[in-house]
């Protein structure tokens, strides 16, 4: 699709009944994604979610999954080793999943080849890391400065050449995630990181309105606006908007960008 320059088009789920909506609605990728300790369990960051939470997830999820390609979040502390980070992804794999994704880059190269060497696919992870959140210092856009820019490009690289197969990039510069995006043959999937990015994910409680609290600018709820008249599911066709606005380079808008 990359190198066709057609758009992914990405969203989370967690269940069966969602699933079937999003592969109704034509998404490309599917992510379980450890944002459920956010809009399923009601926590402040995803470090609670423990690899059983993911695993329960995946299974329902890879249960409906029909055609879309389908990712699993590694939680906090599941690739601590390259060991460990194997052994759950294994778990994954055996769960449905089709790809794994794990956040960073440099500390956790070992990990990440370890996993590609034994066949299992890997999405890289890149810019606000919500697993770092703490050493952050919260959830702040990333790759401001030139040096932190040039180093998220050089881990981009590195993820690549490890055998990464693709990369979220998260809460980033649109001028940056331009950047990373032209200098990789792999695809990136952007979250508040521009338009130019290969495709674009949402966590889908958000692109629904139905997460609660301040969202992120990078956040369109697309059920506000989705027709009623078409003769279909109003969250079909809130996901269908979504996916069409991603094809056509009409989300996000440089208000949903930084």
């Amino acid at each position: 699709m990359k190198s066709q320059a057609e758009k992914i088009a990405m969203l989370t789920s967690y269940d069966a009944s969602f699933t079937t909506r999003i592969e109704q609605a034509g998404a490309d990728v599917i992510l379980v994604g450890d944002s459920l300790g956010g809009v399923i369990h009601g926590q402040p960051t995803t470090l609670s979610v423990t690899m059983e939470d993911m695993l329960y997830h995946t299974r329902h999820v890879a249960h409906a999954r029909q055609q879309a390609l389908l990712i699993a979040d590694l939680p906090y502390h599941s690739y601590e080793t390259k060991q460990s980070a194997l052994e759950n992804s294994q778990r994954f794999v055996d769960t449905g999943a089709d790809m794994v994704k794990l956040e960073g880059a440099g500390s956790v190269a070992e990990s990440i080849e370890h996993i590609i060497q034994h066949g299992i696919p890997v999405c890289g992870h890149l810019g606000l890391l919500p697993q770092s959140v703490e050493e952050l210092g919260g959830y702040k856009v990333q790759g401001r400065e030139q040096a932190a820019a040039e180093k998220m490009i050089a881990d981009a690289k590195l993820l690549e050449s490890l055998g990464v197969d693709m990369i979220v990039l998260e809460c980033i510069p649109s001028e940056l995630g331009k950047t990373i995006s032209a200098s990789l043959s792999i695809p990136t999937i952007g979250i508040g990181a521009g338009l130019e990015c290969d495709g674009q994910v949402l966590v889908l409680y958000d692109l629904l309105g139905i997460t609660p609290g301040k969202l992120p600018k990078f956040v369109k709820n697309f059920l506000a606006t989705a027709s009623a008249d078409k003769g279909e599911n109003l969250i079909v066709n809130a996901i269908k908007d979504f996916v069409t606005a991603v094809k056509e380079k009409r989300f996000p808008t440089a208000a949903q960008s930084y």
